[in-house]
């Protein structure tokens, strides 16, 4: 990425830690098969969540919880819902699809040395709640970053994480013994690994190709692209460096 010194305003961090917050995003994977069975510390796991506490929410209201797991038993609970909800959305791809399907690692429940559920408490602020008023959906929205600040903080800790999403949510909740009134909104498996995949697993497989970033950029209204923009230049050409690394 270039970074002109000359264009950084006081508030900006030193090159070296703005370098180092891009490498965290760019590098950042959902792993799935690479944990090793070496114990989180807990001075580390308590900084990941503080990361993820510090996050931004709607009001204010700051909707999560986060669920530990570390019991063996309860996790094997875990996986034996995501079973079930996998062998169902196996069925839901044709053909070739398929066949990729079942051949990819999708989770890492038992493997992984924790378990982090994140989850949303909808009533936590009352029912009106400022920035909510209209979008009733940004408390959900607020512990998705929640799960950003826990997973960019994990890789700067050289832990790995993977988000599970294929679960019934009522089995879920059963498994943990999550109330009805609390929305999870990640499973998340969490723990030391033995490598970082250059690129996402999915990508690699051939699933789905990473989109071209000026396709997805528009100015002023939807659907008005200008390739002459000279921002749609620079962000072709910072995706070119960024593919030229992996």
């Amino acid at each position: 990425m270039n970074m002109d010194p000359a264009s950084q305003d006081i508030h900006a961090f030193t090159a070296a830690a703005r370098e180092a917050i891009y490498q965290t995003i760019f590098s950042r994977r959902d792993v799935r098969g690479q944990f090793l069975p070496k114990a989180v510390p807990d001075e580390v796991l308590s900084r990941i969540i503080t990361a993820a506490h510090y996050a931004p929410s709607v009001g204010f209201m700051q909707p999560w919880n986060f669920l530990v797991v570390r019991s063996d038993a309860v996790k094997r609970v875990v996986h034996a819902a995501f079973t079930q909800a996998h062998a169902e959305a196996a069925e839901m791809f044709e053909g070739d699809q398929r066949a990729t399907y079942q051949t990819l690692k999708l989770e890492g429940i038992v493997e992984s040395p924790v378990g982090i559920c994140i989850t949303c408490d909808r009533n936590r602020a009352g029912p009106v709640v400022v920035g909510r008023t209209h979008m009733k959906t940004m408390d959900l929205y607020s512990s998705v970053c929640a799960v950003q600040n826990l997973w960019l903080a994990a890789r700067a800790e050289g832990l790995g994480v993977g988000w599970v999403s294929i679960f019934h949510q009522p089995a879920l909740q059963e498994s943990l013994g999550i109330p009805k009134g609390i929305t999870p909104i990640a499973y998340l498996c969490v723990g030391y690994v033995s490598h970082f995949h250059a690129k996402p697993e999915l990508e690699t497989a051939g699933w789905l190709p990473r989109l071209p970033i000026e396709d997805l950029v528009y100015f002023d209204q939807w659907g008005c692209r200008d390739d002459q923009q000279p921002l749609i230049t620079q962000l072709m050409r910072d995706q070119a460096i960024l593919q030229a690394k992996n």
